[in-house]
């Protein structure tokens, strides 16, 4: 089925979305800077465990200002258990960049936006449509999913994000996308949707019957490699060590959970370093000044 036969998203899930919305802490400010930290920490890592971790990181650095005068390892070392902790070395960057740039202050342009460090074109947009309260559609991987479902086939990343801009009602960009984010992560879920209580579920192509076509659609996340005994599990334990106080040489194996192979733990360990999340000097490692 072409996208262009898909039937629009009626503007009437407003009305059912507004009343249902999940009320989540980083819905309740536009400030850009707290949007920010709110959709970087949500790449990757589920909303009851940003939840905590999103205030007690804005009273850290309330600021962007903040946030660029402080040394990267201090925001690493508040980061430290999240996850993907290249996140917060972009996040300061980000912030660096803004500071010397555009006078501390986040720009509400698309295409700045996206040449700040560690900015895509979700995060870029998502600061447009929620601390700016554009016009513009937000398509993480649960709108995507939304898309996919409803046109019955697998979309490329310009098809989901054509057929989410067409979808805005004019003057409703944040309630709009908000309400969309929540049907994908509440009702059109990626295991066990709701289709029976869906409320764009007339007009979807797909309603739970014969493959999914949201496999694969661009967009749509797929299941990570097991956790338990990886190179992630290897740097997270490293960072969050590091929070601590220098690593001596010695002690990096073990305190990657490999004492008995080394050189993983070295190989890993200067990809830390690469990603600026560490240094290493006088045989020890530590958090970047």
């Amino acid at each position: 089925m072409p996208a262009t036969r898909t039937r629009p998203l009626p503007a009437s899930l407003l009305d059912w979305g507004r009343p249902r919305l999940r009320d989540l802490p980083w819905r309740a400010t536009r400030d850009p800077w707290s949007v920010l930290v709110a959709e970087v920490m949500l790449q990757q890592t589920q909303v009851d465990r940003v939840v905590p971790r999103w205030k007690r990181f804005l009273e850290r650095f309330p600021d962007m200002a903040t946030c660029a005068a402080a040394p990267v390892g201090d925001v690493v070392r508040e980061w430290s258990g999240l996850g993907y902790n290249r996140r917060a070395v972009n996040l300061h960057r980000c912030a660096t960049q803004v500071a010397a740039q555009h006078g501390g202050r986040l720009p509400d342009d698309l295409g700045a936006l996206l040449d700040l460090p560690g900015i895509g074109p979700y995060t870029a947009r998502a600061v447009l449509a929620f601390a700016f309260e554009r016009d513009v559609a937000v398509v993480d991987t649960n709108v995507a999913r939304v898309l996919a479902r409803r046109t019955g086939r697998r979309l490329t990343a310009r098809e989901a994000q054509s057929l989410a801009d067409a979808a805005v009602p004019s003057g409703e960009g944040w309630a709009w996308n908000q309400v969309l984010l929540d049907v994908g992560a509440t009702v059109c879920r990626a295991r066990s949707p709701h289709c029976g209580g869906c409320p764009v579920a007339d007009g979807c192509a797909w309603r739970g019957e014969g493959d999914d076509p949201a496999r694969g659609s661009a967009g749509v996340s797929v299941a990570q490699p097991a956790f338990e005994g990886s190179d992630r599990q290897g740097r997270g334990r490293l960072v969050a060590a590091l929070g601590g106080g220098d690593v001596p040489d010695a002690d990096l194996a073990r305190v990657m959970g490999w004492p008995d192979d080394p050189g993983r733990a070295v190989r890993v360990a200067l990809g830390v370093a690469d990603d600026g999340l560490a240094t290493h000097a006088n045989g020890a490692w530590r958090l970047p000044g």
